[in-house]
């Protein structure tokens, strides 16, 4: 019996009786042929992606929820990336799935709600690169103030090379200017310009400067200046990096990830090169300044010589010898007063000190009578004690000495 004609009639006839894979396959039909492919939105939860390639999710409101399926063929499409809790807008088929009899949403295309899927992809990958510090400040590196090369990763055959030329030409001529060609738009165009900037940095004469751009466009025909390769690349490169993309109002990662962001091509020559008039004007003024100061000097110089040549050194220059001998010889006079002071002192006191040490001198004492007596050990004697007999002892006395035996 084939399930999907089966037919009950009334109560008098017995139903029909299907098996599984039947129903299944009824209800799969019943969907297929009265549910055309619908537009679906809700919330990602249960986000997976396993090394198939193929995403499974569920899309959820505050009353229901369905589950989904993204095939790989799709799934690598993708221009951003999927999470959980994100606001999608879903275009698919409902299939069922006989082996486990539900029914899934099975996604061909879905947009992110409330913002487009470039602006998404591109606010994803800015998040990213940020997260790694290759938009950080500390990473800018200034630009040469007069560089002699120039290399220049653009379109040859584009509007931004020949206003980038123009300007140049106008500012400062004395510079190399080598352009690397690569497209600018379009598929393939992120791997030839990443493949410039390299090129750039591998040449055996280095550039001072590397500037990358292009003139203006939509955000689809500047988005290769917002792929990864590019922007890690402008982030590698060696050489001082100028980003130059689109109009003023355009703005790419690789802004971020350049050392300077010009608005346009020709304000990348402009922060490329200085100016001739300018670096003119700024001499001239320098000229000026320093002959100011030239006459300036020379006028200070001028008086100062006057106020000299008038000065009592240079018209009576002996009187000034003449003074000076009549202060050496007063300071030689109260020298010899001082020192003859001081040598009268010294000998008053060493008089003093003389007549001290007479009067404790022992000689001094002998003249009166006294006398020291020792042993021969010329110990002095005190005690009879000190001497025996037989001993030789000797008596000190003002003049002369007397040896004497112990008895």
């Amino acid at each position: 019996m084939d399930a999907g004609t089966a037919q009950w009639d009334g109560p008098g006839e017995k139903p029909p009786v299907l098996s599984v894979s039947q129903l299944t396959a009824l209800i799969q039909g019943t969907l297929e042929m009265t549910i055309p492919p619908v537009w679906v939105s809700g919330e990602i939860s249960n986000l997976s992606q396993p090394r198939s390639g193929h995403i499974y999710l569920t899309l959820k409101d505050d009353d229901a929820q369905i589950r989904g399926v993204i095939w790989r063929n799709t799934a690598t499409k993708l221009p951003f990336d999927l999470e959980d809790g994100q606001e999608v807008l879903c275009h698919g088929q409902l299939d069922v799935y006989p082996p486990r009899g539900s029914y899934q949403l099975v996604i061909r295309d879905i947009e992110p709600r409330g913002v487009g899927s470039l602006q998404l992809k591109l606010r994803q990958l800015q998040q990213k690169l940020a997260a790694e510090g290759l938009f950080e400040a500390d990473r800018k590196r200034p630009i040469p103030k007069f560089p002699k090369r120039i290399a220049f990763v653009t379109s040859p055959t584009g509007a931004a090379v020949r206003d980038f030329l123009e300007v140049m030409n106008r500012r400062w001529r004395n510079v190399e200017v080598l352009i690397i060609p690569a497209r600018v738009q379009g598929d393939g165009a992120a791997a030839e310009i990443a493949a410039g900037i390299k090129r750039a940095n591998q040449l055996a004469v280095r550039p001072d400067v590397l500037v990358v751009g292009r003139g203006g466009g939509s955000m689809e025909d500047l988005w290769c200046f917002n792929e990864e390769m590019v922007v890690r690349a402008i982030a590698e490169s060696s050489i001082p990096t100028i980003s130059a993309v689109g109009h003023e109002i355009d703005v790419t990662l690789a802004d971020f990830a350049a050392d300077k962001r010009a608005l346009t091509p020709s304000e990348a020559a402009e922060l490329a090169v200085p100016s001739m008039l300018e670096i003119q004007d700024r001499l001239n003024g320098m000229q000026s300044r320093l002959a100011t100061g030239l006459r300036a000097t020379y006028d200070r110089a001028a008086s100062k010589l006057e106020l000299l040549s008038r000065s009592r050194v240079l018209t009576h220059p002996f009187e000034m010898v003449h003074d000076h001998q009549r202060t050496l010889d007063e300071l030689d006079a109260a020298a010899t007063r001082v020192m003859r002071h001081r040598l009268q002192q010294a000998q008053e006191a060493l008089a003093r000190r003389a007549a001290q040490l007479e009067a404790m001198s022992p000689l001094a004492v002998l003249s009166r009578g006294y006398s020291v007596t020792r042993n021969a050990n010329e110990q002095v004697l005190r005690d009879p004690s000190q001497v025996q007999p037989g001993d030789e002892i000797e008596t000190i006395l003002e003049k002369g000495r007397i040896r004497s035996r112990v008895q």
